[in-house]
């Protein structure tokens, strides 16, 4: 293991706004997608990254970073950010952005991220969770009155999901969004990637391309525009190494992001599916998934108001190759049931080690 390098590991940041505003809400409503340019560098400037690449739909918008991804709904907006970045800075902007550009008030609010490889490298507030947590409850309006953090343990040493959520109401459901609770959301994290696989996200030196012609040769190459072949990609290739990618589909977001150097690689997936979706579509995804990456070890955490989805993940990934080491549930106010699951491939020598 290297002593110091690029930190894969997100945090991630997810707020849900409301208000009164006929033109800002809805399903035509364009709501936090007014924002302006200039407003969403300002919060990015607090972040300490930028955009290199973004897409939109009819349903949001979608920006690739130089650290993650932003997604921008109406009434929510996700940011995922990996490095040093100073994610939760992010938040009094925000707040502001939307309170008074837009009279949107904020009812939500869930972060997430898994153990640092690099924690020393961390700025505070990152440095520990309490730490992080302290920042957040002085960051959010006191109306978000209903509050958890947790630290989700796993049997793989190196892995652990620290979640915080707050709501303005006392409900698992997620607020004013009744037709998203069948929703659920996918977050893997990979560390120690298949050593082959990994080389697809190096450039190649003096190649000539820019990042985004790049990042599509990459996108074919590895077989990542197979995962989800129905949705529109944003991709960008970073030099001489590193990727990222954001995915489309109607209104669910997905998004990929690669740090390969050997010691500390690591690639992070997120989605979005539905329980109602066919069981086998989240098979023959995350079959792809591991196709490109095989990693050693994953974990996957599964957040939706309802209490069956997560069960497809070990379905999936165990015909796969990979044992599931532990199973950790806890329930988050707004935010609905989060499931920790961590997997370990029989083939490697972590699983060796300790079968």
């Amino acid at each position: 293991m290297a002593v110091s390098g690029f930190e894969g590991f997100e945090k991630r940041l997810e707020l849900h706004f409301f208000g009164d505003d006929p033109k800002n809400m809805g399903t035509l409503g364009l709501g936090l997608r007014l924002l302006d340019f200039d407003s969403i560098q300002e919060v990015l400037d607090e972040v300490q990254c930028t955009v290199v690449s973004a897409v939109a739909n009819h349903y949001f918008d979608a920006y690739v970073l130089s650290e993650s991804s932003l997604f921008v709904y109406p009434t929510k907006i996700i940011i995922k950010t990996c490095g040093t970045t100073q994610l939760l800075k992010s938040i009094p902007p925000l707040l502001r952005h939307a309170s008074l550009d837009l009279g949107l008030t904020l009812s939500s609010c869930r972060y997430t991220r898994g153990n640092f490889i690099f924690p020393r490298a961390q700025p505070f507030p990152y440095t520990n969770f309490q730490n992080e947590v302290v920042y957040l409850e002085e960051s959010l309006p006191a109306a978000l009155c209903y509050r958890k953090a947790s630290v989700m343990p796993s049997k793989t040493p190196s892995h652990a999901w620290h979640v915080f959520s707050a709501s303005t109401q006392n409900t698992t459901c997620r607020f004013g969004d009744s037709d998203d609770d069948d929703l659920y959301t996918l977050e893997i994290c990979m560390t120690e990637l298949d050593r082959d696989l990994a080389r697809n996200f190096f450039r190649s030196p003096g190649d000539d391309k820019n990042g985004d012609s790049a990042g599509k040769e990459m996108t074919e190459l590895t077989g990542i525009s197979q995962i989800n072949p129905r949705a529109l990609i944003c991709d960008f290739a970073f030099d001489p190494c590193g990727y990222s990618m954001n995915g489309i589909d109607g209104d669910r977001h997905s998004t990929i992001h690669v740090t390969p150097e050997d010691g500390y690689s690591y690639a992070s997936f997120e989605c979005v599916g539905s329980v109602y979706d066919d069981r086998e579509e989240v098979v023959r995804m995350l079959k792809k998934v591991v196709q490109v990456f095989r990693p050693a070890t994953m974990s996957v955490s599964t957040t939706c108001a309802s209490h069956e989805a997560w069960t497809r993940v070990a379905g999936a990934l165990e015909p796969l190759g990979f044992k599931c080491r532990s199973c950790a549930a806890d329930e988050f106010p707004a935010a609905g049931t989060v499931v920790y699951q961590t997997f370990v491939d029989r083939r490697s020598n972590n699983y060796n080690n300790k079968s």
